[in-house]
């Protein structure tokens, strides 16, 4: 079915093609985005439909038949619906998405386009975590005269945030999961010397803070690119074995405050240990859908949904305790189905 027209475009040799659009949709847990992602017949890319009359897609401005070109700094137009579709429930509350609008996307296709080269390369902060060594953290703040949390880091070449992946010149935002943006130079020196040997930040370099500022979004740690951490989710995919996955799910209390499904009781030689799954692990997602909010029962019946194989997305204790100690807690871990 082809979407509806919002008016034929003037140009098909090119001038007619728009630029991309990007939002930040957040709501509440309760809440959906307010807009349902269509695969059509004749009508290519992920197209936007259902937009509901007042919901967060409405009130942020996506239109009907906007194509999706990115989620959360993903170019996914060339991948597969449901995989798309899961990346956007994977965000949690929180997720941003570059779109066409579907004149300009019609067009730029007949062209021939390259819709990747639309949109710009990085635009993900990045979550660095920095390791004191005998000189220091290995970078310098700047302030301008008389302000309060605008703060650029000077970072030494082959020092420790160097090496932790913060970018020269790039802007802090939050520093141990706190926005700086109400400190001053002497508080923010004070919180550097309170955080011992290491220290975790939120950056974003002169291209991507600009970036956000230009479009009047708010950078976040949700939309953070966390390959730089040295704490790492695992995916576990197992295929069920006539001794059944070899693990058993129990329900407890996360050592950060609220309630975790965590592994136990792992066979040795059965799939789930071959898999990786380690005693103490937290499931953070089933098949590639978060299991925030679910009970008990709701996960083991989401890991029972496939009968002979299941994907497992799982933290370790000390990573676990990591995220949450820097703001992640309650709410689902960014990198979900990235």
């Amino acid at each position: 079915l082809q979407g509806p027209a919002h008016g034929l475009c003037p140009h098909t040799d090119g001038e007619g093609v728009g630029e991309p659009r990007f939002y930040l949709l957040t709501k509440e847990s309760t809440e959906t985005f307010g807009f349902c992602l269509h695969e059509e017949l004749g009508c290519q890319g992920h197209v936007i439909r259902q937009i509901e009359l007042g919901g967060v897609a409405q009130r942020r401005g996506l239109q009907d038949g906007d194509r999706l070109l990115q989620v959360n700094g993903h170019f996914v137009d060339h991948m597969d619906h449901l995989r798309v579709v899961q990346k956007i429930k994977a965000s949690g509350n929180q997720v941003l998405l570059a779109v066409l609008d579907g004149d300009s996307y019609e067009a730029a296709k007949s062209l021939g386009r390259d819709l990747s080269q639309m949109l710009p390369d990085d635009i993900r902060p990045r979550l660095c975590h920095v390791t004191r060594d005998k000189s220091g953290f290995g970078f310098s703040v700047s302030c301008p005269e008389g302000t309060k949390g605008t703060f650029q880091l000077s970072v030494l070449q082959d020092g420790p945030a160097d090496r932790a992946g913060v970018p020269p010149g790039s802007w802090l935002l939050e520093l141990n999961g706190d926005s700086v943006k109400s400190y001053s130079h002497t508080q923010l020196s004070k919180k550097l010397k309170q955080s011992g040997n290491k220290v975790t930040l939120l950056v974003a370099s002169s291209a991507v803070e600009e970036f956000y500022r230009l479009r009047g979004l708010r950078v976040t740690a949700a939309l953070a690119d966390t390959s730089w951490l040295p704490f790492k989710v695992r995916e576990l995919h197992m295929v069920k074995g006539p001794a059944g996955y070899g693990f058993l799910l129990k329900e407890d209390d996360c050592s950060s405050g609220g309630v975790g499904q965590f592994l136990w009781e792992v066979d040795v030689g059965l799939p789930a240990e071959q898999a990786g799954m380690r005693e103490g692990d937290r499931v953070l997602a089933v098949n590639g859908e978060s299991i925030e909010g679910l009970d008990h029962e709701q996960t083991v019946h989401r890991i029972r949904a496939r009968e002979d194989q299941v994907t497992l997305l799982v933290i370790d204790p000390a990573g676990d305790e990591f995220y949450h100690s820097v703001g992640f807690g309650g709410m689902v871990l960014p990198w979900l189905g990235s």
